[in-house]
């Protein structure tokens, strides 16, 4: 019993963490939207805009990478 109560336990810290995979796709999809405004306003600004949403989204898509790594260490290692 107390096996399937780990076993469960696991699971279920390993979906919470998983909610911050959520964030960063919504704040991808942010930054993107954004620039892509900016873009269409200024297109004088492409360059700039450009390399600046990239770095957002690279960190962005980090965080969602470190959830995921919480993620597989609660579920394979724990």
């Amino acid at each position: 019993m107390e096996e399937a109560i780990v076993q469960a336990a696991k699971f279920i810290g390993a979906g919470l963490s998983m909610i911050g995979a959520l964030g960063a796709g919504i704040g991808i999809g942010l930054s993107v939207q954004g620039a892509l405004n900016g873009m269409a306003r200024n297109p004088d600004t492409y360059g700039t805009l450009l390399t600046n949403m990239i770095l957002g989204i690279a960190f962005s898509e980090a965080i969602a990478i470190y959830c995921l790594v919480i993620a597989f260490l609660m579920l394979f290692v724990l």
